[in-house]
């Protein structure tokens, strides 16, 4: 059973969700604003929260933003359909993936799923106590740990899987649409740009201790990297 947070300050769709994922066997708790839905993220554990953008008090973007100064949980955003820039810039601030509205209860259901294997495989692995070391970077599975020359990085489940992937073919090309389906679940749809800015962000938390570039885009296929 997943332990959500929901944070929509629409009550009557918040409400009709809960009910729903309810129903599918999942925790629901809810919060009606930005600041109400922080407190809640920051001092009770959840499994995924679900987090509008349009928010009274804190927007969607500030609670994130806040949320990831001190907290690794996974975030769904609910964006406006067809705002590529809410999607882009909830990645960029760390989000695990978005949904637009509106959207169908279902499909929903399956991100949240979709991020509970992520998590179930990520604790599997770690029974084996792999790491992988690479150039300047070791990724310690049993740990759920990154360092770049020694420095510890926080990355998010999505970006820590991702790295991972990248890892374990190094020297191999491991497509955008592979790396979609593995880590967020699903099928990359014509411009989603989802995992760009996961490897985006990948490649700024790694520069900050290293000037090796060590993920190659290849254009038109998807991403390698590299043991330089």
């Amino acid at each position: 059973m997943s332990k959500l947070l929901l944070i929509e300050d629409d009550h009557t769709l918040s409400d009709l969700l809960a009910e729903y994922l309810r129903a599918q066997g999942c925790e629901v708790s809810q919060a009606f604003d930005g600041e109400q839905g922080l407190e809640l993220a920051t001092s009770e554990p959840f499994d995924v929260v679900l987090l509008d953008v349009m928010l009274p008090v804190l927007d969607g973007f500030e609670v994130l933003k806040k949320l990831r100064a001190t907290h690794l949980t996974p975030v769904i955003m609910l964006t406006a359909k067809g705002d590529d820039f809410d999607r882009i810039f909830g990645l960029e601030l760390g989000a695990d993936d978005y949904l637009p509205k509106p959207f169908n209860h279902r499909e929903l259901l399956a991100r949240i799923h979709a991020i509970g294997r992520r998590i179930d495989y990520v604790k599997q692995t770690s029974q084996q106590a792999q790491l992988l070391s690479i150039s300047h970077v070791t990724l310690n599975e049993s740990a759920r740990r990154v360092c770049v020359d020694g420095h510890e990085l926080t990355l998010t489940g999505t970006e820590f899987a991702v790295l991972h992937q990248l890892m374990s073919n190094v020297g191999k090309v491991v497509g955008k649409d592979a790396l979609s389906q593995h880590v967020l679940g699903r099928r990359l749809a014509p411009f989603d740009r989802s995992i760009d800015v996961h490897v985006s962000n990948l490649r700024k938390k790694i520069a900050k201790y290293s000037k090796t570039n060590c993920i190659q885009t290849i254009r038109g296929s998807g991403y390698v990297f590299l043991d330089q």
